[in-house]
């Protein structure tokens, strides 16, 4: 048994307008809009917070260094030796007896600036510190000093 089909004007038109209609397409962008809106915000909060837990762990490793240090020489580098002399053996006065080499390198804080280190600290007898995101001293948040004092 043979079987024919015939091609008439209305399985035509189904076929043409088996798409979907700007307003589907509307409906689907604005509930992909509104997710994007409630995510986004979180997943970049997440990186500001990923970049303050790298400068906390990078001011601890500078201070352990600075510990060995003065254990070894009696003394924390002057402000003018810096956080250099952890690489190097200072050569401006006082120049240590026992220098040995601390790091292999000195790091930049998450956001490309160095390290501040001052000798006599603010907050103790020496800090380390990165001034956050704006670079600059104080602030909140992301722009908030991350120093040794903090714990």
């Amino acid at each position: 048994m043979l079987h024919t089909f015939t091609v008439t004007p209305v399985s035509i038109r189904r076929q043409l307008q088996a798409g979907f209609t700007l307003i589907e397409l509307m409906v689907v962008l604005l509930i992909i809009g509104v997710l994007a809106a409630l995510i986004v915000p979180n997943v970049l909060d997440r990186a500001d917070d990923a970049r303050v837990t790298a400068a906390k762990t990078d001011v601890t490793n500078l201070m352990q260094a600075l510990k060995l240090y003065r254990l070894d020489n009696q003394r924390y580098p002057t402000a003018e030796q810096g956080l250099q002399a952890l690489l190097a053996k200072p050569t401006a006065a006082p120049v240590p007896n026992n220098w040995k080499n601390y790091l292999d390198q000195l790091p930049k804080d998450p956001w490309g600036s160095p390290y501040v280190y001052l000798n006599p600290g603010i907050k103790g007898e020496v800090d380390v510190m990165s001034y956050g995101a704006d670079g600059q001293s104080g602030g909140e948040g992301k722009n908030a000093d991350v120093g040794s004092w903090q714990p």
